[in-house]
């Protein structure tokens, strides 16, 4: 009987640990198209939690993306709460197999970012700075497309396969934004 109980909880326990595929957003409406969303100018504004889930940042950022020979440019400029300013440049460049590879300077190697459905999941590990210093996190991003012109983004952000922080924001494209 103990055998029977160990064997249920190591499942019970497996199978909440795994993690949600992106094929099962495969029918979701709208659907996301890369080259479609991140063209033009778009604004982000987001938080970032610490492991315990306590908001310890908020910011905002311009975006702009643009698309020449089917690779992608999106350029980020961050403003934080307490007035530290980032910016990111990213590359995506199609696989042909409906993914992109994602590159950026803080970007350690290269990311992969496939989408399905209303959903694109990117994985990548991101160099930041961190008490004088930098820190290499992995960080899953998942963002799912709420309106043709709104998506909405939650990353998490683990080192040594611990979560260390999380963030969530909101983009929006800024050519349907309300005046």
């Amino acid at each position: 009987m103990i055998r029977i109980m160990a064997l249920f909880f190591s499942i019970l326990w497996l199978t909440a640990c795994s993690s949600t595929s992106i094929e099962e957003y495969a029918s979701n409406q709208p659907e996301l198209n890369v080259e479609s969303f991140f063209q033009g100018d778009l604004v982000a504004h987001g938080v970032l939690k610490d492991r315990g889930g306590k908001v310890t940042r908020y910011f905002y950022a311009d975006l702009k993306g643009s698309w020449e020979n089917g690779v992608g440019t999106l350029e980020e400029w961050f403003v934080f709460d307490d007035g530290e300013q980032q910016e990111r440049i990213w590359t995506l460049t199609p696989n042909g197999d409906g993914t992109y590879t994602a590159t950026a300077g803080d970007v350690i190697g290269a990311g992969r970012l496939e989408t399905s459905g209303n959903a694109l999941f990117m994985k990548y590990v991101l160099r930041v700075p961190y008490d004088g210093d930098t820190i290499d996190l992995n960080v899953d991003d998942r963002m799912y497309l709420v309106t043709p012109d709104h998506l909405i983004n939650e990353s998490v952000l683990t080192k040594f396969g611990f979560e260390v922080a999380s963030l969530t924001l909101s983009i929006r494209q800024k050519a349907h934004q309300r005046e």
